[in-house]
């Protein structure tokens, strides 16, 4: 089964969060069930640089598709230099902005992703299009009003809360009938949007979590697009996201000091120093608290900022690396001045150090608001690093709270909290602070999460099961 798949990120090539580690692993994993993916990339330098035996396409609209593979994945490049031929973000110009052209970048990943599907040149015909996020949204619909034998789709929602969203005044130049502007269509509340779009063409709907598909049929978690997807419930399906176990293992991981695995948990000693060395934290009993994230309010980095005089009471200390609104990152570098040698800030984002942190690190916080699947839980469970989370979307279903029938079961993996406030934060993390001093009942938390099965493996099954159902 031939599949196109459409993404604005894939990792290795380019990523700004997890829509690029998704996009990135599930073709290999996808592979081992009989569906060969090509994932099409918007043509920004990276992409191009790395791209090795091309293979050019010409397109009606004046631009190509590039064929060729790059960083272990088979791709169609959109080779079209004055829409993505820039420096910095995918999505942000230098001073921080949405690119103006955004709108125009991102239909046109959408309409050439229709068009390579119902084959073009060199290309193949494909069986069916799995369209991520708004960037490739319109791709649904741009097949539901092509010409010839129709190609299926499917649109996978990453996050609801990014919809691509424009003025009515982009929509002439789609190259969408009339008949698309309207409410069984692109318009949303009188704009065009995007992920609407995507959600109303596509044939499934899917999302990175069964319980984040039940969120946002919810007036609180639909974003204002509760009532569509309440409408298509039939075609909703939630598939909690894997990791690209290869990448991250810390048996293999080379960007540690020390190696290890669930048989040998007393070697995180050197990473644990490692960590400290890093953030400057002084050697003391306490356990480490992580921060890998984008410093957002859906993250619930504002709950965390108040619970850190709770968290330095308990004996706890904290290493931080993100980036995001100014006044959280103020607020931590604040605190890291207000507590010298327990708190420790890095701005910024550092792939190899992230790796370190949960390697080193005796915890990962993840007081989200909202999420619908989230990664950085998965990776805490991967290296014994034990999650302190949020019970929303994703979390709630890849952690399983340490209470106490679970941790005598030996199956709890991390600490949950609801509702999320500051003083369930609070809570959660005396409770993990309490866990920590219990050496027997910590090591079996971290245990049983390095035994998850994160793999991509049973998830992509799932996939290759819709993909065959919806192309019949």
């Amino acid at each position: 089964m031939r599949v196109l798949a459409v993404a604005s990120e894939a990792y290795p090539l380019v990523k700004t969060g997890g829509l690029a580690d998704v996009a990135g692993a599930l073709p290999a994993a996808l592979a081992e069930h009989g569906v060969a993916v090509t994932t099409l990339l918007p043509g920004y330098p990276a992409v191009r640089d790395a791209l090795t035996g091309a293979v050019a396409c010409a397109l009606p609209d004046g631009h190509q598709l590039l064929a060729g593979r790059a960083g272990g994945l088979d791709l169609l490049v959109l080779d079209a230099p004055a829409l993505f031929d820039r420096p910095g973000s995918p999505y942000l110009a230098p001073g921080g902005y949405d690119w103006p052209d955004n709108a125009q970048r991102f239909a046109a990943l959408g309409r050439s992703a229709a068009i390579a599907a119902r084959g073009a040149g060199t290309i193949a015909r494909f069986d069916l299009v799995h369209a991520h996020d708004w960037q490739a949204a319109l791709a649904p619909a741009y097949l539901a009003f092509a010409e010839g034998p129709r190609i299926p789709s499917v649109m996978t929602i990453h996050n609801m809360a990014f919809q691509g969203q424009f003025p009515p005044a982009v929509f002439p130049a789609l190259g969408l009938p009339q008949e698309a502007f309207t409410i069984e269509g692109v318009e949303y509340y009188g704009m065009v949007g995007y992920l609407k779009a995507g959600l109303h063409y596509a044939d499934r709907i899917t999302t990175v979590s069964p319980t984040y598909a039940r969120e946002i049929a919810t007036p609180e978690g639909g974003m204002g697009l509760d009532g569509l997807i309440r409408a298509r419930a039939g075609r909703v399906l939630g598939v909690v996201n894997g990791i690209d176990v290869t990448v991250w293992n810390p048996a293999a991981d080379r960007t540690l000091r020390q190696r290890y695995g669930a048989g040998t948990l007393e070697a995180r000693a050197a990473n644990r120093a490692a960590i400290e060395q890093a953030f400057g934290l002084g050697a003391e009993a306490g356990p480490i608290f992580a921060v890998v994230s984008r410093l957002t309010w859906q993250k619930g980095m504002d709950l965390l900022a108040e619970a850190l005089p709770a968290l330095m009471a308990e004996g706890g200390r904290l290493a931080l690396l993100g980036t995001g609104d100014a006044a959280l990152e103020g607020a931590f570098l604040a605190a890291a001045q207000r507590y010298p040698g327990r708190v420790g800030v890095r701005i910024g984002f550092d792939e190899g150090l992230s790796h370190r942190i949960f390697g080193g690190a005796d915890a990962i916080v993840v007081p989200s608001r909202f999420e619908p699947c989230g990664l950085t839980q998965l990776y805490g469970l991967r290296y014994g690093c034990v999650p302190v989370v949020s019970r929303v979307g994703g979390l709630a279903d890849t952690v399983i709270d340490a209470n106490e029938a679970a941790v005598e079961a030996g199956v709890a993996t991390g600490v949950q909290f609801s509702p999320v406030t500051v003083a369930a934060l609070e809570a959660a993390l005396a409770r993990a602070v309490a866990l920590f001093r219990d050496p027997e009942a910590w090591q079996s938390i971290q245990r049983a999460g390095m035994r998850t099965d994160l793999s991509w493996s049973r998830r992509a099954a799932a996939y290759a099961a819709l993909f065959r159902e919806v192309a019949g």
